[in-house]
């Protein structure tokens, strides 16, 4: 059911060809750059937000 989603190596280097024409060589790697930051700061909050999580769980284990 799942595999009309699989992406195979034609599909990749078509791909990679659109973005190179759209973009051009030398805005590639800011573009990653940007990708890789925007990453991070995603992880970065996600563990804020565990972390908030495991502070009040300890809080409320505290009350008890």
């Amino acid at each position: 059911m799942l595999q009309f989603m699989a992406i195979g190596t034609t599909e990749i280097v078509l791909i990679v060809l659109a973005v190179v024409l759209l973009f051009g060589g030398k805005k590639i790697p800011e573009l990653m750059k940007g990708l890789g930051q925007g990453v991070r700061s995603f992880k970065d909050g996600m563990k804020d937000v565990e972390k908030e999580i495991k502070d009040a769980d300890k809080k409320d284990d505290e009350k008890k």
